[in-house]
């Protein structure tokens, strides 16, 4: 029997906090390979940057992987839920236009882990971008097209 998606319970006890730097992780639906497509990982990077560009976070690293995202931000204003469901939205839309379909793209839910003020920012975003060397879609983060960080 296959597991029930969990993605409700992951809001429970969230709190979005101003200026607080969260480690944002969310999945396609089904886990399916969408963003192996340049095309499709480039229409979410522009959101991506949208949400940056109007002050919604300071993004500071992430990484796009075939079926999930992976992304370091610092929250400037609204909440974790608005951020992410604008990003969501806006790239299902897109995501669906370019491929002329409809219907839900992503997994409900999203998972969030706030960073405490002593944590290592670098390390953290060092961790994000080498998301491909260890799951061998390349050899050298250099090879992989579709991260960026502020410190690399």
């Amino acid at each position: 029997m296959p597991a029930k998606p969990h993605g409700h319970s992951l809001r429970r006890g969230r709190h979005s906090e101003p200026e607080r730097i969260y480690l944002l992780t969310s999945t396609l639906l089904q886990r399916r390979p969408l963003f192996s497509d340049f095309k499709l990982a480039r229409l979410l990077i522009t959101e991506l940057r949208v949400a940056h560009e109007q002050q919604q976070v300071a993004s500071l690293a992430w990484v796009v992987m075939p079926d999930h995202l992976h992304w370091l931000v610092q929250l400037q204003s609204g909440s974790l839920d608005e951020l992410m469901r604008r990003i969501k939205s806006k790239s299902a839309r897109q995501i669906n236009q370019h491929l002329g379909t409809q219907g839900q793209i992503w997994q409900p839910g999203y998972h969030d882990r706030a960073l405490r003020q002593d944590e290592d920012l670098q390390a953290a975003a060092r961790y994000i971008v080498a998301n491909p060397l260890r799951d061998g879609l390349v050899k050298r983060i250099g090879d992989y097209p579709l991260w960026d960080a502020v410190w690399l």
